[in-house]
């Protein structure tokens, strides 16, 4: 059997982390080089050929759009080499679920695409990094991982990107999905899927912009006052999204001001603070009468990286915009 090529796309986190102790809560991401990283992989024996790009060295708190565009760049780059049979982008967790969304609405679905990350630092007692890094490569070797678009690998277990999120601030099994739940399990040696791919033929759902609007988060909270919504726009906002309580809900004078700005043509989409559940349309809020688009399963961090997205490819209009959001 011929050894599967790997594409290894490194843009730090924790996965390249050091604290310089072993029992330390604090540490540095991105501070092992790839090339360090492939070696000490390689030492495994695992039965891959891995070559790597370094793309960025940082916790993934900072990316930002030019590390982005140069990730999309490389990414598609390494879908069109008939040599390369998938690619790996170890990143940080904090932001992985964005990442993953934007890449995952933005690259035709064949060829596999697997964000890997550590919840602890390399040189942590029981640090987590190398067993998952194992785990991406399996998934990435694998056939039948083609088809599924970007996937996430932690903890044993392989998300797809529309469903994972980071639930737990330091657990080791900090990520979960929903609403589907996992798509399979991963270890080193042994891999299952727990159903067929699903995104056989598609194309890309969006192509890749020159730039992103301005998006905003606002959390809502007990007792707050509309300005915030008003300093929003003030900054230029091009659309907003409402982390707001239970399913998607905020004190009627920002529900108020809201309404205001989507009337003046601002998106604004509605999800959750709770870490769980669906936001549906008109079940405490009226969103037919004030113009709100409804977040789904989505939560606010993946509804700000589909409307930007939305956005910048022109689409504006708020029965549009739903249509995505309810796509699964």
């Amino acid at each position: 059997m011929n050894t599967s090529r790997i594409r290894v796309l490194a843009t730090g986190g924790t996965i390249a982390g050091s604290g310089g102790s072993a029992f330390g809560s604090g540490y540095s991401p991105g501070q092992i080089a790839a090339e360090d990283m492939l070696r000490e992989v390689k030492s495994l024996g695992i039965d891959a050929e891995l070559d790597a790009v370094e793309i960025a060295s940082i916790g993934s708190q900072d990316i930002d759009w030019p590390v982005w565009d140069r990730l999309h760049a490389e990414v598609v780059r390494a879908q069109a080499d008939d040599a390369i049979c998938g690619i790996i982008i170890t990143h940080g967790t904090d932001t992985a679920e964005e990442t993953a969304l934007l890449l995952d609405q933005t690259l035709e679905p064949g060829k596999p695409v697997i964000l890997v990350g550590a919840m602890r630092p390399a040189d942590a007692v029981g640090s987590d990094g190398m067993r998952n890094f194992a785990n991406a490569v399996r998934v990435a070797s694998d056939p039948a991982s083609r088809d599924r678009g970007v996937l996430v690998v932690m903890g044993d277990t392989i998300f797809a990107a529309r469903d994972v999120r980071k639930a737990a601030t330091s657990n080791i099994d900090a990520f979960k999905g929903f609403p589907r739940g996992p798509l399979g399990r991963v270890t080193p040696s042994t891999l299952d899927w727990f159903g067929p791919a699903a995104r056989t033929g598609e194309k890309a759902r969006f192509a890749w912009p020159e730039k992103l609007p301005r998006v905003a988060i606002l959390i809502a909270g007990a007792g707050m006052d509309a300005q915030p919504v008003e300093a929003l726009l003030g900054i230029g906002c091009q659309g907003i999204v409402l982390a707001g309580m239970g399913q998607g809900n905020a004190p009627r004078c920002v529900l108020d001001a809201l309404q205001q700005a989507a009337a003046a043509g601002v998106p604004v989409v509605r999800s959750s603070r709770v870490d769980e559940g669906l936001v549906d349309r008109n079940v405490e809020v009226d969103d037919d009468a004030r113009g709100f688009i409804a977040a789904r399963s989505l939560g606010p961090a993946k509804s700000r990286i589909l409307l930007m997205l939305l956005l910048a490819s022109g689409i504006t209009d708020p029965a549009a915009i739903q249509q995505a959001f309810d796509k699964p």
